[in-house]
């Protein structure tokens, strides 16, 4: 019996152990979509304790907590940190089966030094050192994510967002990790949910100028996009739930953006085709740049009501939706690709069963371009095992799986880095177990080049950031 996370963990083939130590592991890290906070990176932020890096925010652990039957007093509520640790330590033991068992003990060993497994009986003795370590001068923002291997990375930022952050960062030489903003602007497309106005009115103030019509708006949201273009930005994220697309004439537009910005209900129609003209704005700014183009798509946010209404957004409560998105989503790129402005564009979706259906849309509308149509990675509740093997095998039987552009920590934490080697050696078990059966070449060489480009490369060539 194989010892818990040694040397060779999920690598189950001599193939797979020559690929990930001589090829993947020493590769860095291009994380280019999370959602820590770059103003935390630029003051180069301190914790206390395990808990405040560690649970605060991790909508993963607090998932598995409420599972347990853990009181949300220790989740988000008023109990002590120390408190919250141990509940996170009973729940523990449970978690076997759950990449996040593997990943929390792999994070504890590679950034705490932490061999025991996490339990009631073990909380204690693990608790403090993590802390003597947290306490040692050696833990801050920055050291994390350099010692993680990072080259480059990209958050998440809402276009009336002053980058200041990423400002001072960029010119900071002391820090060696590359962070670029990424441009999310899904508050001015969902014209149909509460709180569109008031982002109308932060926009006219970041600007400077008045929205009474449509050309008002896109020429404000031109301006953002240009202002991130500046600050070195060259990706989009879209949550798209979910993504529509409806005819509709220019002429439509001013009245339907008139009522939104009264304060009136949009019918559905009325909606989609607001919906519609504003993402296809979007797609041709970003051609015209050289920009990739990010859908996410199939989740259900904020499902629990109840608890939507006492704890607001983003707390653990969304879900893997059902949505028929096909002909909304190739009716988006082939009207984009009509007109030869169609970006570089990635496709996610939070429902497994949907890969096949975009990685067939999608390579319907490659060429030019290396790889111009990503299949994205396995994306939040996928970001497993069985859902990471299902998202490379999908790549490679209906696209080029030597193109993939590779994992993303899609987190909020600091120390999510070690689910880069989850992948990677994920990657090369899947590899060379297709290698030893005798299904792809057994030429490691021409593998491990193919496994580098996957875990780097790939992204550096295709984002052009860097």
């Amino acid at each position: 019996m194989a010892q818990f996370l040694n040397d060779d963990f999920m690598l189950n083939n001599k193939t797979a152990v020559l690929l990930y130590h001589q090829y993947a592991e020493k590769m860095p890290i291009f994380d280019y979509h999370c959602h820590i906070n770059p103003n935390e990176i630029a003051e180069n932020k301190t914790y206390e304790n395990i808990t405040q890096l560690w649970l605060y925010g991790d909508h993963y652990k607090w998932r598995a907590m409420r599972t347990f039957g853990v009181d949300e007093r220790y989740i988000t509520g008023d109990a002590s940190d120390r408190e919250r640790f141990q509940k996170w330590a009973e729940t523990m033991p449970y978690c076997v089966g759950s990449p996040m068992y593997l990943w929390s003990h792999l994070e504890l060993k590679r950034y705490f030094g932490v061999e025991k497994e996490l339990s009631p009986d073990t909380a204690e003795e693990i608790w403090n050192a993590c802390n003597e370590v947290i306490r040692s001068g050696q833990f801050t923002v920055r050291k994390i994510v350099e010692r993680s291997g990072v080259s480059a990375l990209c958050t998440t930022d809402n276009p009336v967002d002053s980058l200041e952050a990423h400002k001072k960062l960029k010119a900071d030489g002391s820090f060696s990790v590359k962070v670029f903003p990424a441009f999310r602007p899904d508050v001015f497309v969902n014209v149909d949910k509460p709180g569109f106005t008031g982002w109308i009115e932060k926009l006219e103030a970041v600007c400077g100028t008045k929205i009474k019509k449509p050309a008002d708006l896109l020429n404000a949201l031109r301006s953002r996009i240009d202002y991130f273009h500046d600050a070195d930005c060259r990706l989009s994220d879209h949550a798209l739930d979910p993504i529509v697309y409806k005819e509709f004439s220019e002429d439509e537009i001013p009245a339907i953006l008139t009522k939104a910005l009264n304060g009136d209900s949009l019918d559905a129609g009325e909606a989609a085709k607001y919906k519609t003209w504003l993402m296809l704005f979007f797609g041709r700014e970003y051609a015209r740049r050289g920009w990739v183009m990010q859908y996410h798509m199939n989740s259900v946010r904020n499902v629990n009501s109840k608890m939507f209404g006492k704890m607001g957004p983003d707390t653990g409560y969304d879900a893997i939706g059902t949505n028929d998105f096909a002909q909304p989503l190739y009716k988006m790129l082939d009207t984009l690709n009509s007109t030869d402005e169609l970006p570089k564009v990635m496709l996610y979706s939070l429902n497994p069963n949907d890969y096949e259906v975009m990685a067939t849309i999608g390579s319907a509308f490659n060429g030019g371009v290396a790889g111009k149509v990503q299949l994205g990675a396995a994306w939040w509740f996928n970001d497993h095992i069985s859902g990471i093997e299902r998202q490379l095998t999908v790549c490679a039987n209906n696209s080029l799986l030597s193109l993939f552009v590779g994992m993303l920590t899609d987190s909020r934490s600091f120390i999510s880095y070690p689910r880069h080697e989850y992948f990677r050696r994920v990657l090369c078990n899947l590899l060379g177990r297709w290698a030893e059966n005798g299904e792809i070449t057994q030429n490691t060489a021409l593998l491990g080049r193919m496994v580098e480009d996957i875990c780097f490369n790939n992204a550096r060539r295709y984002f052009k950031m860097f």
